[in-house]
C-alpha cells in the first residue's frame, strides 16, 4: 500500500483521468475525496471505492468558486483528518479552431479552470498543509501542449504553459516547507474532452490522425495517467518536486 494512512482530494475525479487517479489512489491505501461539478459522475466513482473497500467521499465543487474549493479541502480534513495530497486535474477546453474564433466567455472559462482553480487550490490547502506541519504534495494536471503546443488550440495552450510555470514556482517557494508540486503533461487521450480537442468527429479515422504523430503510436489512457500520479505522490517519489512529467508516448521527444 503506497499510500496507505495519506487523505487526497482529486478534482474532476467524476470521469477521465481523475476518476481513474482516484481509483488507484485508493486501491493504494489512500482516502480520497472525490470532487467534481457531475454529481452523477462523482459519486459513482466514490461508490466504487468504497465497494471496493476504500474509502471514499464525493463533494460537488466548481473549482472556479473560493467557497466551493474551501468545502472541499475542509471535506478531507472533516471526513479523514488530515490532507496529504491535492490533484489539481479539472480541466477545460474550448475547440480545436482558429484562435480568432474562440470567444471570450470561453477563454475566460479555460483559464479559470486550468489557472485560476490552482490559485485558489493552493489558498485553501497550503494552509492545511502548515497547520499539520509541513510536507504535503500538489499535483496538477497539465498537458503536452504546454511543452509541445498543436494548432487550434492557442488559448488552451498558453493555458497549460501557465500551469507548468505555476508548478515550478510554486515547487520552489514551497520546497522549504517540505510541501512538493509536480506536473503531468499527458498526450490527447480518450477522455470527454477528446472530440474538442481534436476539433472534428470522433471517428476512427480522425483519431487516425492524432495518433499518427504519437511514436509510441496510440493515445494516452487514464490508467497511464493513474500510474504517473501514483508515482509523484507516493514516498518513492519524494524527491522530486517541480517536475513537468510527460507521459505522451515520446510526443515531445
Amino acid at each position: 500500500m503506497r499510500l496507505e494512512g495519506k487523505t487526497a482530494v482529486v478534482t474532476g475525479a467524476g470521469s477521465g483521468f481523475g476518476a481513474e487517479i482516484a481509483r488507484r489512489f485508493a486501491a493504494e491505501g489512500a482516502a480520497v475525496v472525490v470532487a467534481d461539478i457531475n454529481d452523477n459522475g462523482g459519486r459513482s466513482v466514490a461508490g466504487q471505492i468504497a465497494e471496493a473497500g476504500g474509502r471514499a467521499a464525493y463533494v460537488h465543487a466548481d473549482v472556479t468558486r473560493r467557497d466551493e474549493v474551501r468545502a472541499m479541502i475542509e471535506a478531507a480534513t472533516e471526513s479523514f483528518g488530515r490532507l496529504d495530497i491535492l490533484v489539481n486535474n479539472a480541466g477545460y477546453t474550448h475547440l480545436n479552431q482558429p484562435l480568432l474564433e474562440t470567444g471570450e466567455d470561453e477563454f475566460d472559462r479555460v483559464y479559470a479552470v486550468n489557472v485560476k482553480a490552482i490559485y485558489l487550490a493552493a489558498l485553501e490547502a497550503v494552509p492545511v498543509f502548515r497547520r499539520q506541519g509541513g510536507g504535503g504534495c500538489i499535483l496538477n494536471t497539465s498537458s503536452t501542449a504546454a511543452l509541445r503546443p498543436r494548432p487550434g488550440l492557442t488559448w488552451y495552450n498558453g493555458s497549460k504553459g501557465a500551469v507548468n510555470v505555476i508548478t515550478q514556482s510554486m515547487a520552489l517557494e514551497l520546497a522549504p516547507e517540505g510541501i512538493r508540486v509536480n506536473a503531468i503533461c499527458p498526450v490527447i487521450g480518450d477522455t470527454g474532452l477528446l472530440q474538442r480537442f481534436m476539433g472534428m468527429p470522433d471517428t476512427p479515422e480522425n483519431r487516425r490522425k492524432f495518433i499518427e504523430t504519437v511514436p509510441l503510436g496510440r493515445l494516452s489512457t487514464p490508467d497511464d495517467i493513474a500510474a504517473a500520479a501514483l508515482y509523484l505522490a507516493a514516498d518513492e517519489g519524494g524527491f522530486l518536486t517541480g517536475v513537468c512529467l510527460p507521459v505522451d508516448g515520446g510526443r515531445t521527444a
